[in-house]
């Protein structure tokens, strides 16, 4: 049987190591034979603030976005499709439940799954996914080498060239890949980022079985 994928991402109060999760989507893909279930869920998660690093607030939109971020930086409320927002325990409980089994598939996800896991712990839960994840960036840059016969250097799908070698730009990979990065309202959100890490890894795995080793 074919394990099952999460597409994941999330919004963060900062890039620390104490780092909390106000964001999270997830796009859950089953396979059952030849058929394919996939649902997908959103939702934001309550924040202590104290140890926020603001920095990390601003770039993840959270004074715009979050409902209680729009209430404290005097904004309207947010729109109804922006109120689902979960108790911390709530929303670890939704995580456990949605990744459980899974191979989580994400853009550098072991910065999510990181301060997914400690937050599932805080609250009585514990990480259920597979151990190993699925770095669509690192799947780019083999992807890309195998296309470009080894050379350092190549002509994406998009029409130009990009220097496969160290360090590397998320959205430059993904352009050669031919698949265009979020812009606009979607950059930076938890959802919008979630379906482009989908988008991507479907169009390097156009005949995705979701085989997965379980070494």
């Amino acid at each position: 049987m074919n394990a099952p994928l999460v597409f994941l991402d999330t919004e963060t109060d900062g890039i620390h190591p104490g780092r909390r999760v106000w964001e999270v989507a997830m796009i859950r893909r089953d396979y059952d034979g030849d058929s394919v279930k996939q649902m997908e869920t959103h939702f934001f998660v309550g924040l202590d603030l104290r140890d926020s690093d603001p920095f990390g607030l601003r770039v993840g939109g959270f004074w715009d976005r979050h409902p209680a971020g729009r209430k404290i930086s005097g904004k309207h409320a947010a729109p109804s499709d922006f109120v689902n927002v979960l108790p911390r325990h709530e929303a670890a409980k939704e995580i456990m439940r949605w990744t459980f089994g899974a191979h989580i598939v994400g853009a550098v996800p072991s910065f999510d799954t990181e301060a997914l896991a400690k937050m599932l712990r805080a609250e009585g839960y514990m990480p259920s996914w597979h151990h190993h994840l699925i770095d669509v960036e690192t799947m780019a840059l083999g992807w890309l080498l195998g296309r470009s016969n080894g050379r350092q250097r190549m002509v994406g799908c998009d029409g130009r060239t990009i220097t496969l070698a160290p360090p590397w730009k998320s959205d430059d990979l993904s352009r050669a890949c031919g698949v265009t990065p979020p812009e606009g309202d979607d950059r930076h959100t938890a959802l919008g980022d979630a379906r482009w890490v989908m988008t991507w890894y479907d169009a390097m795995r156009p005949q995705d079985s979701g085989e997965a080793s379980d070494d």
